[in-house]
């Protein structure tokens, strides 16, 4: 899937820089359901991770290359500091890829050579030569990027991306590492290195950049018009602090204003040609399930993928978009894949026919998954006279989260009302398989039950955020519940759908339990080998 010359790169980070969001931890599984919706959305490149970080990155990147990196799907890609270790382990994991990318770096500001890599400009010069020879030596595609590009000394910067270019380097990327540059300021830098680094037109220029003040995604479209051709974002802009340039909004940008943008990218101006590769109709269904697996909610007015992008209160817009959609809408809320809310199952729907739908809808379950999702429709059924392709969505993607099964929740039962005091019993089975009951008072039937709960497994944590949104509209729609735990410095997040909102909350409760009693259990066993291995070597 090589993209076009005149055609803009889409790298998608979501897997990497995204998720180094607080709170949007991924196991392999939701990364590889993740990668996989990615492939199916058209994206150019996956950042699979960071391999040498932690044995579970390292089978991250190595399953998304196996399962994922394929002759005609995305150029796989892992980060790597300039550190052979770092290059080495990338390598080995990108080994099942049909077209592997190592994309390595190091910072180049004065600001972090003097405070954290504490080298000089000379040292780094020849580590960046060095180590993108060395990852050169690995694969043909290699990536470099100097930390900090955004304040960093122009004359320091143009060497340092003409010796990476020099020692094999095929695409340079310029971050703003700390959302610091203006649009006007980004496109200058990328103007700079077009006139300024004498082999650049050996190299593709790539732009990644973080929100801090709200102009990732012009920074972006500015560096476009003046010669950047590969595009580093997330799935609804997640990533660390304010997060990322959003995908889903320099795509949109870029088809509805593609008669802006086509001279920048030497076509005529009346070019209907798509600038990127990206399918739009794959957009809201990515969004949705990234958001639903990290558990980082898109707010109602974020543009492109959020609840209100395409609603209209206001009695003028209503009545000009009843006359004609133009008046008030740029784009289809059909080009990102938000269809209207067919009716389609029914209780009475059969196993095939929800099978099928499922895959109309981009659902690929193997047949365990396929067999828990219509246990759960059915369920759903019973309580619904007519299931939406929302509902499907929720059902499935709720279904297919991937917390451990440590403890379960087998019973749920609340006492509530206006003058009556909330209490909540609930019966939980535990990793050991006992079941275990406890009841609790509360200042809500949530707060009951989450207290109750908390008796049976009894680790300590902190509710720092709960969430409720309705998938469909009616009385007996399906209710879904994000909510996030903190324990010490880490964020575990918990998601759930039912038509009952105090199941919901209860399951979405115990997920992100689950995930901290896992992570819990990890650090305890990491604990004992360690001892093992010391008592071993005193011996």
């Amino acid at each position: 899937m090589n993209p076009k010359p005149d055609r803009i790169i889409i790298f998608d980070t979501t897997l990497r820089d995204g998720e180094q969001c607080p709170g949007a931890t991924l196991n392999v599984d939701e990364k590889l359901l993740i990668a996989k919706q990615l492939a199916r959305l058209g994206v150019d490149i996956i950042e699979a991770g960071f391999a040498v970080a932690s044995p579970g990155d390292f089978e991250a990147v190595n399953r998304i290359a196996q399962t994922v990196g394929t002759p005609d799907g995305p150029t796989i890609c892992s980060l790597a500091r300039a550190v052979q270790k770092d290059i080495q382990t990338a390598a080995e994991a990108l080994k099942p890829a049909a077209k592997p990318r190592i994309h390595t770096f190091i910072a180049t500001s004065d600001i972090h050579l003097k405070y954290k890599l504490k080298k000089t400009r000379s040292e780094v010069l020849a580590i960046t030569e060095e180590m993108v020879a060395y990852a050169k030596s690995f694969v043909d595609d290699v990536e470099f990027s100097p930390e900090d590009a955004g304040r960093s000394d122009p004359e320091f910067l143009y060497q340092v991306l003409e010796v990476a270019i020099a020692a094999g380097a095929t695409t340079v990327n310029i971050p703003d590492t700390v959302g610091y540059t203006t649009p006007a300021e980004f496109g200058a830098i990328i103007k700079g290195i077009k006139e300024n680094v004498p082999n650049i037109d050996k190299a593709i220029i790539s732009v990644h950049g973080h929100n801090d003040l709200g102009l990732a995604v012009a920074n972006f479209l500015e560096a476009v018009k003046n010669g950047a051709r590969q595009l580093e974002c997330t799935i609804n802009g997640i990533g660390e602090r304010a997060g990322n340039a959003a995908l889903e909004e320099l795509v949109m940008a870029l088809h509805v204003r593609r008669q802006y943008y086509n001279p920048y990218l030497g076509r005529p101006v009346d070019s209907e040609a798509p600038l990127t590769n990206i399918d739009t109709q794959q957009i809201y269904k990515t969004s949705r399930l990234v958001s639903n697996l990290t558990g980082m909610l898109v707010q109602p007015n974020k543009a492109i993928v959020g609840a209100n992008a395409f609603a209209h209160e206001s009695g003028i817009h209503q009545d000009g978009v009843l006359k004609n959609k133009l008046t008030y809408e740029i784009m289809d809320a059909q080009l990102i894949g938000l269809n209207n809310n067919q009716i389609v199952l029914g209780k009475h729907s059969g196993r095939h026919a929800f099978g099928a739908r499922l895959k109309e809808l981009g659902f690929e379950l193997a047949e365990g998954d396929l067999n828990k999702a219509f246990i759960r429709f059915k369920e759903v059924a019973d309580k619904k006279k007519e299931i939406s392709d929302w509902d499907l969505e929720a059902i499935v993607n709720d279904e297919i989260q991937q917390a451990p099964d440590l403890f379960r929740v087998e019973l749920v039962q609340v006492s509530c009302g206006s003058n009556a005091c909330p209490t909540a019993t609930v019966t939980l089975r535990t990793p050991e398989g006992e079941e275990l009951t406890d009841a609790a008072i509360g200042t809500g039937p949530v707060d009951a039950v989450y207290k109750a709960i908390n008796r049976v497994v009894n680790v300590p944590n902190q509710l720092i955020e709960f969430s409720v949104q309705s998938v469909t509209a009616g009385i007996d729609a399906i209710g879904e519940v994000t909510i996030r735990l903190k324990y010490g410095e880490r964020i575990f997040s918990g998601h759930s759908a039912n038509t009952d909102i105090i199941v919901a909350s209860a399951q979405a409760y115990i997920n992100a339990l689950n995930r901290l009693y896992a992570a819990l259990k990890k650090q305890e066993e990491a604990g004992k080998a360690e001892g093992n291995t010391s008592a071993a070597a005193s011996v």
